[in-house]
């Protein structure tokens, strides 16, 4: 049976109750071969719309009707847009009712007391496949607690998408904050093309302003948990975010949704923009000649360091409440076995957690039919030198996870660009709001 997809106009609406709506029917395989109704088990799997639809036709039509087959076991895929995952969490939990596995596309410890600890997944995995990179950990795992709630197979990585053309004709190559800002404003006075960077309550706002952050040495925490959001370091990469705003970029950036960078990149509309490579891959199918000129670039160095941030961290979820723990832990176990599939089939979007089992990933993306030039994405073979998990130098906690969802920096951020508050002010009222929420998470004992 074929899978029914959300579309992108699905994704980008702007309430997570309208994009649960628009969550279509389940995908439903039942192994061919027969049994009683007693002997078959059955899965139910939860996870987003890719955003490069060759993966879901492949997990979905193929590998998944493959593993249930194998398994004895029918198996259930439902897809929704990314934007309805926390509104459809939180109804599961509240039901105490819902699916086997739950894919979030980010670190999922606000529901770590719903959550079966997978710790024993990790370990049969790096029995058979190796040690797990840290950044996997470092998102799935509470010091605290010492539980695994979540466990991630893959993630995807964030490189900066820049207009070769553009920034090549201005002198500039985008690899340093104080660059792109050079580089944006020339080409924003020559050409009328601002940097794409959103300044708005969606996710990609959300990776790149803690990119920004980060990268001059500021952070929401230190490595043990504590809240340092109040820093001489965060003022200095708020007051940049403001000149970039005022000097390189337009208002629309306020009103962005997730998808607004990919359609602005592609449309030719901006210079540059913090994204996967779901840019690049739309542009190769719809308008490769144009997509020839976008590039992209390893993340840019701030004051303090190089570094950037994972775009999306596939986090699995196996409720409490879920009716096949087992079989949803024997699913992840083989998905990961099964990674360099993954891989392929997502045209590269989807990095594995365990690296042995895309043992020939560099020699893979330097070399792709599809892209110009060919080794386009070779530059992201280095990625884990430069990206890191929501939270550092800490793990992706609660209280990390609730400012996320609650986009707490997303506003600091656009309220100083606006010139709602001062570059100080908006940090202080930021840092008033983190910290009524990490004083509850420390009541609850979760951090």
């Amino acid at each position: 049976m074929a899978s029914k997809r959300v579309t992108r106009r699905d994704f980008i609406k702007t309430t997570a109750a309208g994009a649960v709506a628009t969550g279509l029917g389940p995908i439903i395989f039942i192994p061919k071969q027969a049994y009683g109704a007693s002997a078959r088990k059955t899965l139910k799997i939860l996870q987003w719309v890719h955003f490069v639809p060759a993966f879901d036709k492949w997990f979905n039509e193929k590998y998944v009707k493959e593993w249930g087959e194998k398994n004895n076991t029918e198996v259930t895929v439902d897809n929704i847009g990314i934007a309805g995952l926390s509104a459809r969490a939180a109804a599961e939990v509240s039901a105490q009712k819902g699916h086997d596995l739950f894919l979030f596309n980010w670190p999922s410890p606000f529901y770590e007391e719903q959550a079966v600890d997978m710790k024993d997944v990790y370990a049969e995995c790096e029995k058979k496949y190796g040690k797990p990179i840290d950044l996997a950990v470092k998102s799935t795992y509470n010091p605290k607690t010492k539980k695994y709630f979540g466990f991630s197979p893959s993630f995807t990585p964030d490189p900066i998408n820049w207009r070769k053309d553009l920034w090549d004709e201005v002198g500039v190559m985008p690899d340093s904050w104080e660059k792109i800002l050079d580089g944006g404003r020339k080409i924003k006075q020559k050409h009328n093309i601002p940097v794409g960077l959103g300044l708005a309550q969606e996710i990609d706002t959300a990776m790149a302003m803690r990119t920004l952050m980060y990268s001059f040495g500021a952070h929401e925490q230190d490595a043990n948990g504590n809240l340092t959001l109040n820093s001489k370091n965060t003022v200095e990469a708020v007051k940049f975010a403001k000149a970039l705003f005022q000097e390189a970029m337009t208002p629309e950036v306020f009103t962005w949704d997730a998808s607004s960078n990919n359609r602005a990149m592609l449309a030719g509309t901006v210079s540059l923009a913090l994204n996967a490579i779901s840019i690049t891959r739309t542009g190769e199918k719809d308008n490769p000649a144009f997509t020839e000129k976008i590039h992209l670039a390893k993340a840019a160095a701030g004051p303090v360091r190089r570094i950037g941030l994972e775009h999306v961290m596939d986090v699995y979820v196996i409720w409490k409440f879920a009716e096949n723990i087992e079989g949803a832990k024997k699913f992840l176990v083989d998905y990961v076995g099964n990674f360099r599939q993954a891989f392929v089939n997502g045209e590269f979007y989807d990095f594995p957690c365990f690296q042995r089992t895309v043992s020939d990933l560099k020699q893979l993306i330097s070399n792709d039919t599809k892209a110009k030039p060919p080794d386009k994405y070779k530059v992201l073979e280095d990625v884990l030198s430069w990206a890191t998990n929501i939270g550092y130098p800490g793990y992706a906690n609660a209280a990390i996870d609730e400012t996320y969802q609650k986009w707490i920096l997303n506003v600091m951020f656009a309220k100083a660009a606006q010139g709602v508050l001062s570059p100080e002010d908006a940090v202080k009222e930021a840092e008033a709001e983190c910290k009524r929420i990490w004083e509850k998470w420390r009541e609850r004992k979760l951090i």
